[in-house]
């Protein structure tokens, strides 16, 4: 026993706790989850009429009398168990108000619909991957620091110096950082101009226009391989009251994607001007994309759309190469971070700026890790289709934890911990790969011919 590793000796002793059944049934609920909360209290479910007690839980009963729920982190770097759980519910959210479903009337699958993708502005020429030369240029200067304009080679997808700066002493880190800092205002200021267009387009006083239509969407924010964000998006027009409501006959897929691409190429967000930085005039970048859906499947597949915007939900630093995974506290943090020298640079102007009180509301230094970006990955409009909470909810009724009507639950819960032990660990990894090899294979035999 001495010989084998301390995962291992750990694991042997978890198998022999007269508990163990009880706690291999808690890590099966959770899913393998690599880093469970566990909770100490109890709960009662009482009737509201008689008072009668109809269930009692307590944590007593349990291994260490605790209870391990899921840590439920989207970041597959960090809990891959929880990240595939958290994909699934994202497909469903954003599919729902592609083709309904979830309480959506199908109906949405016949509204002007469109997937929008708006990227960063070019903050300096960086390494680009593809089956053509990287930077081009007849003429063979250099720039002020000595390095050549241009680069003729053909960069792998993988390539190191992908989405690195030809130059680091040209690029702009402060600007990057600070469009980060304000993509969330830019997002805003570009729905509320693509209201603004629709009703001027439709000849309405813009003040009126919640009273004809409504636009929802679900975004979500993706980094390059520069480090910079860029926003996927499914917009959808409806009518006044969401989804049970259609759109105004004016309300077409060519006049949502006038007014997209023209709010895209107006908005301008200012930030506060600094004695070190002065004042930026934040934009989107100039590329900006617009598919529209259609029902007729001569677009982009609904589904595989949904599929895209999940998979970049559950991406962690680790795998988009910008920042990492968790938060910074101090300077030394950046420099033993591993990250590229790119990304580095970028994290080292969020603490500097992050130190100047004029961008304290910004928060820099609290979001160095995502290299100042501090909006939700994912986004969506009120009624653009479910919640993740309803989501949730329904699972929970589909394992067989149903609500009860007409009768009161009192809770009492604290948090006593978190994570595994290296035995733990290992009997949760092994669980995970049983599940997912398990989904694999169901998976399989759905999609076999018969």
């Amino acid at each position: 026993m001495r010989q084998l590793p301390e995962a291992d000796r750990d694991a042997i002793r978890i198998a022999q706790d007269p508990q163990f059944t009880r706690w291999l049934g808690q890590l099966m609920a959770t899913g393998g989850c690599a880093h469970p909360v566990h909770l100490s209290g109890s709960t009662t479910t009482l009737d509201a009429t008689t008072g009668e007690i109809l269930r009692h839980y307590d944590t007593r009963d349990e291994p260490g009398e605790r209870l391990s729920v899921r840590c439920r982190n989207r970041r597959a770097t960090v809990c891959a168990p929880c990240s595939r759980l958290h994909a699934g519910d994202t497909f469903h959210l954003v599919r729902a108000g592609l083709i309904g479903g979830k309480n959506v009337p199908d109906a949405v699958r016949h509204r002007p619909r469109l997937f929008v993708t708006l990227t960063a502005p070019s903050f300096g020429p960086v390494h680009r991957a593809g089956d053509d030369r990287c930077q081009p240029r007849r003429d063979r200067t250099n720039c002020e620091h000595g390095r050549p304009f241009g680069c003729g080679a053909v960069h792998d997808t993988d390539g190191s110096l992908v989405g690195q700066p030809l130059c680091p002493d040209c690029y702009d880190y402060t600007a990057h950082a600070l469009w980060h800092a304000h993509a969330g205002m830019l997002w805003d200021r570009f729905v509320i101009g693509v209201r603004r267009h629709l009703a001027s387009s439709a000849g309405l006083v813009q003040s009126r226009f919640a009273e004809r239509a409504r636009l929802s969407f679900a975004r979500v924010a993706e980094y390059q391989r520069r480090g910079a964000v860029h926003v996927h998006a499914v917009v959808r027009l409806d009518g006044p009251d969401g989804p049970t409501d259609e759109p105004p006959a004016w309300g077409t897929v060519a006049r949502l994607t006038d007014a997209v691409r023209a709010s895209a190429s107006r908005v301008v967000v200012r930030t506060l001007h600094s004695p070190a930085v002065g004042e930026l005039a934040l934009r989107w970048g100039t590329q900006v994309d617009t598919r529209p859906l259609r029902a007729d499947g001569l677009g982009p597949d609904d589904d595989a759309v949904a599929a895209y915007v999940a998979k970049y939900v559950t991406k962690g630093a680790n795998e988009t190469g910008a920042g990492t995974d968790h938060k910074l506290t101090n300077w030394a943090d950046i420099d033993t971070a591993p990250v590229s020298d790119h990304v580095r640079s970028l994290m080292r102007v969020c603490w500097r700026l992050g130190g100047l009180p004029e961008y304290e509301p910004l928060h820099l230094r609290l979001w160095a890790h995502t290299l100042g970006y501090r909006g939700h990955i994912l986004t969506k409009s009120r009624a653009y289709s479910t919640t993740y909470a309803a989501l949730r909810a329904e699972r929970a009724r589909h394992v067989g934890h149903a609500y009860i009507p007409a009768t009161i639950t009192e809770r009492s819960w604290r948090y006593v911990g978190s994570g595994h032990t290296p035995g733990g660990a290992l009997l949760a990894a092994g669980v995970a790969e049983d599940i997912a090899s398990n989904r694999e294979s169901a998976r399989d035999e759905i999609e076999a011919p018969r």
